[in-house]
């Protein structure tokens, strides 16, 4: 068995006349690579790519679709993780603010600097519990809300991290006046608002695929002058199992068994190097491949997305990030015209989908009101809903909001005289060092490879990241460069926000050949869903509106709009008229069970 994805529901398996899987076909046609990365979650896919630039031979496979787990799942922040601190994780800290300025500067396209504000009601509390906190990682006892001057003493330190290289502002304090001055609409006996910046990143599923498409890139460079590309990926592809038995072309390594989920079809695959990358699943992939570990103990984090205008409104643009009463950290977060609310923290039952509950919605209600005690929200603003599991270690009686967010990499050797694949495996990550992540994990399969570091990532564009304008008039001025007869500011506008500059290569294509433009929306044409199935690896049809596009977490989407986009995607995906009906079934399934969208507003 290979690891499980909390949000899809069973694949279509019947086989799909002329489906096009040429990521599979590239896989089938030369089954072996030097390295098999297992997981296309961000730093499956971060590793993909600094291995692909180092000209290693790599692969990788993913059982459901890219971003679609955990990476998928995220608050959509790049941030240091000022909490940590409590944690005395200084070293991760330290690492996160540094990637959160690199990100800034390589990946401006979707990563944006974020104004986050913390409210404070006291002054002194929790001075003395803090350093309990800090050496037990509990809570000890009635939960106790983190005062001025301990928010202070963190901010001050968590500022001395950016000093190098830093790209935000330095904190700022506001007292009860000024604070409400700036806010309204916080509770009136707010005593003073902490005010700092991180970042966000509001298309983590297209940033994943910007690095994947990185790797692909640099493995047709590499493989040009040889027997192909060398760096090849295809989701909807799981691992079942692995056997000792090496490539016979070499004699080493290990073979493992591939399904195409889709089509139901299995392969055998060899490869010298696996890196685990599942993220809360590595020990359920190293079951099946022989040699189960208990590395993880994942906790499940739910977020609601609301359409709000007055709460919108009440955050003036700004993150509101606070203690509730329960002592977990959590966010109010403006997104466009919605509002993210998040985050819960507990341990998972990985028998279990991951959903948001009733409990959970109950608890972000109840947080909303503890910092805006004036704004009404019910059950009828909320539009999508997300969970997703936390790639954590296990950790016993510790508490999971003190659970290290850093990470470790674990070694073996497989097969019984240690002579098979060797396998390392991922235990914990977080978003925002997935690059640094990626350059440790590239090291020490380099290591294992006898290889040397070609290539740094650090300073090097992500995607449409690359020459990605440097302000608003820049902005601006690419919007106006690109516009066309039948293509206005807007959706110019758009399509730089979906694919950062690499909208150059999207706008040729679309002129390349006769369009028409959705009927039930404005952000999508039949081109450009043609280009995603040709160039984005589309494997079912729920992919296009929760990741490769935004409309989902938004709530547009309908009937209207699931029967159309299906109708378009059935011809380059090979869809006939009963792939077609089952396709929008299974988006109605993964959208009302996962992301509470009821399908009484879809087809039936």
């Amino acid at each position: 068995m290979g690891p499980k994805d909390s949000t899809v529901q069973p694949s279509v398996t019947a086989p799909r006349p002329g489906a096009q899987r040429n990521a599979v076909q590239n896989l089938r046609r030369r089954p072996h690579a030097k390295v098999l990365v297992v997981g296309g979650g961000i730093n499956g896919v971060g590793t993909f790519r600094d291995l692909a630039l180092q000209g290693v031979d790599v692969a990788l496979v993913e059982r459901g679709d890219y971003c679609q787990g955990a990476s998928g799942a995220s608050s959509h922040m790049i941030h240091g993780g000022i909490r940590y601190l409590e944690n005395g994780e200084f070293r991760l800290v330290r690492e996160s603010v540094v990637e959160r300025n690199r990100l800034l500067k390589i990946a401006p396209h979707y990563v944006k600097p974020l104004q986050t504000t913390i409210p404070i009601f006291s002054t002194f509390s929790g001075i003395l519990s803090a350093p309990l906190r800090f050496l037990t990682h509990k809570q000890q006892g009635k939960p106790k809300e983190r005062g001025a001057f301990l928010i202070k003493a963190g901010l001050s330190l968590y500022d001395s991290f950016s000093r190098d290289g830093g790209t935000v502002p330095r904190h700022q304090f506001r007292t009860h006046k000024a604070a409400l001055e700036e806010l309204p609409a916080l509770r009136p006996d707010v005593k003073y608002t902490a005010t700092y910046f991180d970042a966000s990143v509001h298309n983590p599923e297209r940033l994943t695929l910007d690095v994947l498409q990185d790797g692909e890139k640099a493995g047709r460079s590499q493989g040009a002058s040889s027997q192909g590309d060398t760096a090849r990926a295809s989701n909807y592809l799981s691992l079942q199992s692995m056997s000792p038995a090496p490539n016979p072309g070499t004699g080493r390594g290990s073979t493992v068994r591939l399904r195409d989920e889709l089509t139901g079809e299995e392969f055998d695959f060899t490869a010298d190097i696996i890196v685990n990358t599942t993220g809360a699943w590595v020990d359920l992939t190293n079951q099946a491949m022989g040699a189960a570990s208990s590395f993880m103990g994942g906790t499940k984090g739910s977020h609601i997305v609301l359409d709000h205008p007055g709460l919108l409104a009440a955050c003036r643009g700004r993150e509101i990030f606070f203690e509730h009463t329960d002592g977990r950290i959590v966010l109010i977060y403006p997104m466009g015209d919605r509002v993210l609310v998040g985050t819960t923290d507990v341990d998972a039952d990985m028998s279990e989908d991951a959903v948001c509950t009733d409990e959970e919605i109950q608890y972000f209600f109840d947080l909303i009101g503890h910092v805006f005690p004036s704004i009404d929200v019910t059950p009828d603003h909320i539009v999508y809903t997300f969970s997703g599991v936390r790639p954590l270690p296990s950790h016993d009686a510790t508490q999971p909001g003190f659970v290290s967010r850093d990470y470790r990499i674990e070694r073996r050797a497989s097969g019984a005289d240690g002579s098979g694949a060797v396998v390392l495996s991922l235990v914990g990550g977080k978003w925002t060092t997935f690059r640094a992540l990626a350059e440790h994990l590239t090291n020490d399969v380099l290591a294992e490879l006898g290889g040397q570091r070609k290539v740094s990532t650090a300073q090097l564009p992500i995607g449409g990241g690359a020459g990605f304008p440097a302000d608003e008039a820049g902005v601006q001025k690419w919007i106006k460069a690109h516009m066309a007869a039948n293509r206005d500011a807007d959706r110019t506008a758009g399509l730089l926000t979906r694919y950062g500059t690499r909208a150059e290569a999207v706008i040729e294509y679309l002129g390349s050949g006769p369009d028409q433009a959705l009927r039930s929306t404005r952000e999508l044409s039949v081109r450009e869903l043609e280009f995603m199935a040709a160039n984005e690896q589309v494997g079912h049809l729920v992919d296009v509106f929760i990741r490769r596009t935004s409309l989902a977490f938004r709530g547009l989407v309908t009937g209207e709009l699931l029967n159309e986009v299906a109708e378009v995607l059935s011809v380059p995906l090979g869809w006939d008229a009963s792939a077609r009906a089952a396709e929008i079934k299974h988006a109605q399934d993964v959208l009302q069970r996962s992301h509470r969208v009821e399908t009484h507003s879809l087809v039936s």
